[in-house]
């Protein structure tokens, strides 16, 4: 796990799908305090690259992966290529597979009222064998906080799904991941509406092409501006990615 890619100062980790699973259940099962997994896409990045505190806080997690096609591009450009995408998703999905198999458990937490529990009752039927343990949306004062964090604690996940979007889910998670007596802390943005089925993924054709991000322009215009930071990021790698030191081996 020490071979990664320095993407505008994004540590990111070049593992594919199949060995992020892997590393999150070899956590889960070596019970050795809470870990933190990050899955940044192009837009994340170009965040921590204008951010050095939210870049900070993604490097001080302990598996980041390349959750866009854009990072794996990054990757090439500044001559230390990524395998292949290893999407928050994806990840999710292979590790509960494995989940299933070890009787483990999972809490979801966010999105609208009524995702969470939807997505609880997809995820028992299509991974018999994981167990849900507690479930919240993503909508909160101090006082609901405050209830979600107790509730984690007494559930005591093997996995926790945050999908508060970035970068709210990563600030959360860093800030309490060491209270809440979860095994692995994993952000993964709109998954939760995925397992739900209230909101569909990409059909095949755009995630093999890497185009996912024109599909869900289509479908969510208003996404416009923020996906301006895709040609912004692929301009700020070409011109300054390789200056950024690698870390090989």
């Amino acid at each position: 796990m020490s071979d990664k890619v320095n993407i505008l100062g994004v540590m990111v980790h070049k593992v594919n799908v199949e060995q992020a699973s892997d590393k999150i259940i070899e956590y889960i099962s070596a019970s050795e305090g809470a870990k933190s997994v990050f899955t940044p896409n192009s837009e994340i990045i170009m965040a921590a690259y204008r951010d050095p505190e939210f870049c900070s806080l993604l490097n001080s997690s302990d598996l980041l992966t390349a959750d866009g096609i854009g990072v794996v591009y990054a990757s090439k450009i500044v001559k230390n290529p990524i395998s292949e995408r290893a999407a928050g998703y994806d990840i999710a999905c292979r590790t509960l597979e494995k989940l299933a198999k070890l009787g483990g458990s999972l809490y979801l937490f966010g999105s609208k009222p009524g995702v969470a529990e939807l997505a609880a009752a997809n995820i028992e039927r299509r991974y018999a064998g994981v167990k849900v343990v507690g479930k919240s949306d993503g909508y909160f004062d101090d006082a609901k906080e405050k209830a979600i964090i107790d509730d984690i604690k007494r559930a005591k996940p093997d996995l926790l799904f945050v999908c508060l979007g970035a970068p709210k889910q990563e600030r959360w998670i860093s800030a309490h991941k060491s209270e809440l007596g979860a095994k692995v802390c994993m952000g993964i943005g709109g998954s939760l509406d995925v397992f739900a089925g209230t909101v569909k993924r990409a059909p095949h054709f755009y995630t093999k092409h890497g185009i996912e991000w024109l599909y869900r322009l289509m479908k969510q215009p208003s996404r416009f501006v923020r996906m301006l930071d895709l040609p912004r990021f692929g301009l700020k790698v070409l011109l300054k990615g390789r200056k950024f030191p690698q870390q090989k081996g």
